[in-house]
């Protein structure tokens, strides 16, 4: 990449550290929907094991620990930030209602899956077809408050991310104690069945009105200090059995965007996120971003196998933004603005066929 693009790479990364500065609004409203890495709020209303609202979480956030499972801002927080779009309440919020809704919702949950299953261990979540359904349950608040024509407008003009996917391999093909699923299918077949799933609703999504979608692809997981901590690699190495196991859910997923496209969804824009290349390309060359640490998290965990959250009250690493990862799962917030500024304005190699920024300029 070319220096100059570095130096404004190193300037996003550090100025979304603190607040990125919203800009001029680019979509109505932005619809997010996800596991843990995506999620604002949703799991502190519900039954869950798996939670993040307590210090250290939030540390650097200026609403301390609010359930995201980070030290501040999510990569959807900062996607929307670059749209100069406020990040969206959480559904399972009470007071998330009347005019709060308008801006768009996030519905996403730690240990959500595209399979319903996946992350039952936890306990309560929403699983990707309970957040379509809640998705539906906005929709008709949103059909009481708008005119038919506007309303039309609205959801043909948002954003939807979807990030979906690493639950379902972390969370399930990668538990054979709990999960059958890792001896019922290869990974191909595996991925195969996730992505028939993920079609469906996206579908779903695109019968209700919804036209712009950013689907972000899974992340190198055989490099997250989780995996690490198995002791299946070389030190300094990532577990290459897992990256490899993610690929045919990847490349998949780049076929059904390209199918999408192809006519099937008139009207529609759909965008593969990168998010492997990307996130490949932070570990690879950890000190363009400005980086030291990318093999253990910041935030201190019992066990990396084992513990998925952070010790409450616990001392986090001292200096944030330069650990690539927040705890033994979950990126740091200066590895979310990275991934989200790529979203936004990267090349065709982070985003395809379009970058976020383009698909907010689209009027279909």
């Amino acid at each position: 990449m070319e220096g100059h693009r570095w130096w404004f790479v190193a300037f996003v990364v550090v100025s979304c550290r603190w607040q990125c500065v919203a800009g001029q609004q680019q979509a109505p409203a932005i619809w997010v929907m996800g596991d843990s890495l995506v999620d604002s709020g949703n799991t502190n209303f519900l039954s869950s094991i798996v939670r993040a609202d307590y210090y250290p979480y939030g540390c650097d956030y200026y609403r301390g620990p609010s359930g995201r499972f980070c030290n501040a801002r999510t990569f959807s927080d900062i996607l929307g930030d670059w749209m100069g779009i406020p990040a969206p309440p959480p559904f399972s919020d009470p007071s998330t209602a009347g005019n709060k809704i308008m801006g768009g919702v996030n519905y996403a949950s730690a240990a959500a899956g595209i399979l319903d299953e996946s992350g039952q261990h936890y306990g309560d979540r929403y699983s990707l077809n309970q957040q379509v359904v809640n998705f539906e349950s906005t929709l008709g608040n949103l059909r009481t408050m708008m005119n038919p024509s506007d309303l039309t407008q609205l959801l043909s003009n948002s954003i939807v991310v979807m990030a979906f996917g690493t639950t379902d391999y972390i969370n399930n093909y990668l538990m054979p104690n709990i999960y059958s699923s890792s001896r019922s299918y290869t990974p191909e077949a595996f991925a195969n069945l996730l992505l028939n799933s993920y079609s469906r609703q996206i579908h779903a999504l695109y019968s209700l009105g919804l036209r712009k979608f950013y689907l972000a692809g899974v992340g190198p997981l055989g490099c997250i200090p989780n995996q690490l901590a198995t002791g299946q690699a070389a030190p300094g190495r990532c577990v290459d059995s897992v990256n490899q196991m993610v690929g045919p859910f990847n490349e998949g997923l780049k076929r059904l965007v390209g199918q999408f496209n192809g006519g099937s969804h008139p009207g529609a824009m759909f965008v593969y996120g990168n998010t492997y290349g990307v996130f490949g390309d932070i570990l690879n060359n950890p000190a363009r971003y400005g980086f030291t640490v990318r093999d253990r998290a910041c935030c201190v965990i019992r066990s990396n196998q084992e513990q998925i959250t952070c010790i409450t009250s616990a001392a986090p690493c001292f200096n944030h933004d330069q650990y690539v990862f927040w705890d033994a799962f979950h990126p740091s917030q200066a590895t979310n603005a990275v991934l989200a500024q790529r979203a936004y304005s990267g090349s065709n190699d982070d985003c395809f066929p379009i970058n976020v920024q383009q698909l907010a300029q689209l009027r279909l």
